[in-house]
């Protein structure tokens, strides 16, 4: 009989977004009448802007003709894409990369999973909660945890609150650990980290020789000037840090797929001999063995992101979703409500009225107002009494779900 990775069967519930849509369905099919606004998932609502557009239907046409047609790309992805992406997103910044060290995906989300392929099984691994629930499954269906405890923890992780009380900033471990996971702009909460505060990371991870994996999926809807936009800014970061970046947000990709990984070659993990190794090397081997590359028009489409017409178009979409947040902020604010986030990201973390726990508020919110939020207990129990909004919706329904909500949760 065929064994199966038992490492499964720890996760004690499904996915959270398909859970929520699960429970979506059964009350549309119970309440067909009833119109649901969807402020949960952090999906994209408006359209590719027209640069983009152009782009792809311009890399489509390339693959109809002999002298322009591409079969298998570079894996890492095309060194034209890299470049632009440097000297467009990164330069800017006063970040130097090179074109080796940037490895074009189909989606951070993958690239957060299958970098644990390059690491042992024995590092110690530390997590904040809330957090993005990518981070905490993919280490359970690896074999790092043990089973989860009654509040959901998994034993052999460590997690690192991020509570009202702390400002949602974890502190940095009292132990040592290898690998640590942040994602600022954050997902769930939108909070940010300061210069100061990512340079203590990165001073903690070149003392411990740790690896800091830096998801800064949100960095386009960074509004508040002096706020990093990548970990290379920070002094050292190229030492200790690997950087995840998307397009699905910041351009709306989330149905064409379209991310990078950043890997400095000068960053090195060691064997159990004491032996270093070149990560950037690691991951091109990776990716060489696992992946086939991103197809050839959406890399054109990626490459106009950066283009005058590209960008400008871009901000005015990612201008759209943060004045919706700001929307969803004052509304909830002056019904009451207590909300954080909302200012450098697309996502309102607020509290819970009356300290209701999140799916009961998920429940309440969908039967009586039918609006759809994120539970947030559902990214880790340091997220309980709290509920994500995002503001990736339509005007008009991001103006309705705060009249509801005022209506049924207003002071």
């Amino acid at each position: 009989m065929t064994l199966i990775n038992e490492h499964y069967l720890k996760l004690k519930a499904g996915y959270l977004f398909p859970e929520i849509g699960q429970r979506v369905k059964a009350f549309s099919d119970s309440n067909p009448e009833a119109m649901v606004i969807r402020l949960g998932i952090g999906d994209v609502t408006r359209p590719l802007a027209p640069a983009i557009i152009k782009a792809f239907h311009e890399g489509v046409e390339d693959l109809s003709r002999n002298a322009t047609f591409h079969g298998y790309g570079p894996e890492q992805g095309y060194e034209w894409l890299n470049k632009v992406i440097i000297e467009k997103s990164y330069q800017p910044l006063g970040v130097e990369l090179l074109p080796s060290e940037v490895f074009i995906s189909d989606g951070s989300k993958c690239d957060s999973a299958n970098i644990l392929d390059i690491f042992a099984l024995d590092n110690k691994v530390a997590i904040c909660d809330p957090v993005y629930p990518v981070y905490n499954d993919t280490n359970v269906m690896i074999g790092r945890s043990g089973e989860a405890d009654e509040k959901g923890y998994y034993q052999g992780l460590i997690y690192m609150p991020c509570t009202e009380e702390n400002g949602f900033t974890p502190a940095i471990p009292k132990e040592k650990v290898d690998i640590i996971y942040l994602c600022y702009p954050n997902n769930p909460t939108g909070m940010v980290a300061s210069r100061e505060q990512l340079q203590a990371w990165v001073d903690y991870a070149r003392t411990n020789q740790a690896i800091i994996f830096f998801d800064a999926a949100y960095e386009a809807f960074i509004t508040e000037p002096g706020i990093p936009h990548s970990i290379y800014e920070i002094e050292g970061a190229k030492d200790c840090a690997i950087e995840f970046r998307s397009f699905s947000k910041t351009a709306g990709f989330t149905g064409v797929r379209c991310g990078l990984t950043v890997i400095p070659e000068q960053l090195m993990a060691l064997t159990a001999d004491g032996e270093k190794v070149s990560l950037n090397k690691l991951w091109h081997r990776r990716q060489c063995t696992k992946f086939n590359g991103v197809s050839y028009p959406v890399q054109r489409a990626a490459a106009a992101v950066y283009s005058n017409e590209g960008w400008s178009q871009v901000k005015e979409t990612i201008a759209f979703y943060m004045e919706n947040a700001r929307l969803i902020l004052d509304g909830l604010s002056a019904a009451g409500i207590t909300c954080y986030g909302g200012v450098n990201a697309p996502y309102i973390w607020l509290k819970t009225p009356h300290d209701i726990k999140s799916w009961d508020f998920f429940d309440k919110l969908l039967n009586e107002c039918h609006v759809v939020g994120t539970p947030g207990s559902g990214f880790g129990p340091s997220g309980e009494g709290f509920f994500r909004l995002s503001a990736f919706g339509s005007r008009e329904n991001v103006q309705e779900a705060v009249r509801r909500i005022q209506r049924n949760w207003g002071k």
